[in-house]
Protein backbone atom coordinates (compact mmCIF):
# COMPACT_ATOMS: atom_id res chain seq x y z
CA UNK A 1 0.00 0.00 0.00
CA UNK A 2 2.97 2.44 0.75
CA UNK A 3 4.13 1.77 -2.84
CA UNK A 4 0.84 2.10 -4.87
CA UNK A 5 0.36 5.49 -2.31
CA UNK A 6 3.57 7.13 -3.15
CA UNK A 7 3.33 6.22 -7.09
CA UNK A 8 0.12 7.79 -7.26
CA UNK A 9 0.63 11.38 -5.42
CA UNK A 10 4.24 11.17 -7.48
CA UNK A 11 2.06 10.28 -11.11
CA UNK A 12 -0.77 13.25 -10.16
CA UNK A 13 2.59 15.71 -9.04
CA UNK A 14 4.10 14.98 -11.93
CA UNK A 15 1.26 15.51 -14.31
CA UNK A 16 1.03 18.88 -12.44
CA UNK A 17 4.44 19.72 -12.55
CA UNK A 18 4.22 18.90 -15.79
CA UNK A 19 1.35 20.91 -17.26
CA UNK A 20 2.93 24.23 -15.47
CA UNK A 21 6.37 23.08 -16.54
CA UNK A 22 7.31 26.18 -18.47
CA UNK A 23 6.82 28.25 -15.52
CA UNK A 24 7.65 26.37 -12.27
CA UNK A 25 6.51 29.00 -9.93
CA UNK A 26 5.48 27.12 -7.35
CA UNK A 27 8.42 24.55 -7.52
CA UNK A 28 6.58 21.45 -7.80
CA UNK A 29 9.35 19.98 -9.10
CA UNK A 30 10.71 19.54 -5.67
CA UNK A 31 7.40 17.64 -4.63
CA UNK A 32 8.17 15.49 -7.29
CA UNK A 33 11.87 14.85 -6.68
CA UNK A 34 10.18 13.69 -3.06
CA UNK A 35 7.38 12.06 -3.96
CA UNK A 36 9.29 10.04 -6.50
CA UNK A 37 12.41 9.18 -4.02
CA UNK A 38 9.68 7.75 -1.63
CA UNK A 39 8.41 5.76 -4.61
CA UNK A 40 12.01 4.38 -5.22
CA UNK A 41 12.48 3.41 -2.01
CA UNK A 42 9.36 1.80 -1.02
CA UNK A 43 10.14 -0.39 -4.04
CA UNK A 44 13.19 -1.17 -3.06
CA UNK A 45 11.43 -2.24 0.49
CA UNK A 46 8.89 -4.64 -1.84
CA UNK A 47 11.14 -6.53 -3.82
CA UNK A 48 13.76 -7.40 -1.07
CA UNK A 49 10.35 -8.26 1.00
CA UNK A 50 9.25 -10.32 -1.43
CA UNK A 51 12.74 -11.64 -1.82
CA UNK A 52 12.01 -12.43 1.67
CA UNK A 53 8.36 -13.94 2.15
CA UNK A 54 7.74 -15.39 -1.41
CA UNK A 55 4.21 -16.00 -2.88
CA UNK A 56 3.02 -14.85 0.73
CA UNK A 57 3.94 -11.09 -0.03
CA UNK A 58 0.61 -11.26 -2.27
CA UNK A 59 -1.48 -12.23 0.63
CA UNK A 60 -1.18 -9.38 3.60
CA UNK A 61 -3.30 -9.17 6.55
CA UNK A 62 -5.99 -6.81 6.41
CA UNK A 63 -4.37 -5.05 9.69
CA UNK A 64 -0.95 -5.15 7.74
CA UNK A 65 -2.72 -3.14 5.00
CA UNK A 66 -4.60 -0.42 6.85
CA UNK A 67 -0.77 0.19 8.50
CA UNK A 68 0.64 0.54 5.27
CA UNK A 69 -1.96 2.92 4.38
CA UNK A 70 -1.63 5.17 7.31
CA UNK A 71 2.09 4.97 7.13
CA UNK A 72 1.69 5.63 3.14
CA UNK A 73 -0.28 8.74 3.80
CA UNK A 74 1.99 10.21 6.34
CA UNK A 75 4.81 9.92 3.95
CA UNK A 76 2.81 11.62 1.74
CA UNK A 77 1.63 14.18 4.18
CA UNK A 78 5.39 14.57 5.26
CA UNK A 79 6.52 15.35 1.67
CA UNK A 80 3.30 17.52 1.17
CA UNK A 81 4.99 20.17 4.57
CA UNK A 82 8.40 19.93 3.27
CA UNK A 83 7.39 20.65 0.27
CA UNK A 84 5.21 23.54 1.71
CA UNK A 85 8.16 24.97 3.82
CA UNK A 86 10.81 24.92 1.02
CA UNK A 87 7.99 27.55 -1.03
CA UNK A 88 7.51 29.38 2.34
CA UNK A 89 11.28 30.28 2.30
CA UNK A 90 11.74 30.35 -1.49
CA UNK A 91 8.88 32.75 -1.65
CA UNK A 92 8.44 32.51 -5.08
CA UNK A 93 5.37 35.16 -5.14
CA UNK A 94 6.95 37.32 -3.14
CA UNK A 95 3.97 37.04 -0.19
CA UNK A 96 5.50 36.53 2.93
CA UNK A 97 8.45 39.34 1.65
CA UNK A 98 5.75 41.26 1.53
CA UNK A 99 3.93 40.23 4.51
CA UNK A 100 6.80 40.95 6.44
CA UNK A 101 7.32 44.43 4.91
CA UNK A 102 3.98 45.56 5.64
CA UNK A 103 4.58 44.27 9.19
CA UNK A 104 7.53 46.33 10.02
CA UNK A 105 5.78 49.04 8.44
CA UNK A 106 2.76 48.80 11.09
CA UNK A 107 5.27 48.48 14.46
Amino acid sequence: MTLLITIFAAIISTIVWYTHAPKSVMKVGMLCWLFWGASLMWLVDAVFEYLELGAAYFTPAPQDMLNDAFLGLCVVALALVIWLVYVLIKDPKGVMKSYLIQKNKEM
